[in-house]
């Protein structure tokens, strides 16, 4: 299935993302989340270690937060100050979530050079399972 196209703004600067400007060019790992749950507590600091560590560009790591599923707005920030270096953006309410037909939170979707979603993973997935499907790609090419 192809990736459904957005675009939003960052959580933390007056500049928007585009993914039709990434897809082709690197293998994609969005990841929806909320700062209350405790799931994307446990989660998000392995995605974290995993970018600041990772060598390679042809990867792009993206969190998206979705204010409509938030309990309170101000304390996704806080959630982005203190735990990501990785670019965060902020859903419209819950639109691109939805877009993406997800149900829990985190959710992360790989997606492929040739735009395809390669993965699906929600709440109950370990990471290292996302670490094998990026990787299969990139030993395939």
């Amino acid at each position: 299935m192809k990736a459904p196209l957005f675009e939003l703004p960052y959580l933390d600067r007056d500049e928007t993302f585009n993914l039709k400007d990434v897809i082709g060019q690197k293998v994609i790992v969005l990841t929806f989340w909320v700062s209350w749950c405790p799931d994307c507590s446990r989660d998000m600091p392995k995605k974290e270690q995993f970018y600041k560590t990772m060598r390679n560009d042809n990867i792009e790591m993206i969190t998206i937060n979705v204010p409509a599923r938030e309990r309170d707005e101000e304390e996704a920030y806080k959630f982005q100050d203190q735990f990501l270096s990785q670019p965060t953006l902020k859903d419209r309410d819950r639109e691109v979530y939805d877009l993406y037909e997800c149900d829990s939170v985190p959710t992360t979707i790989v997606i492929d050079l040739d735009g395809n979603i390669a993965g699906r993973f929600g709440d109950k997935d370990d990471f290292v399972e996302v670490i094998k499907i990026v990787g299969q790609y990139f030993s395939t090419q």
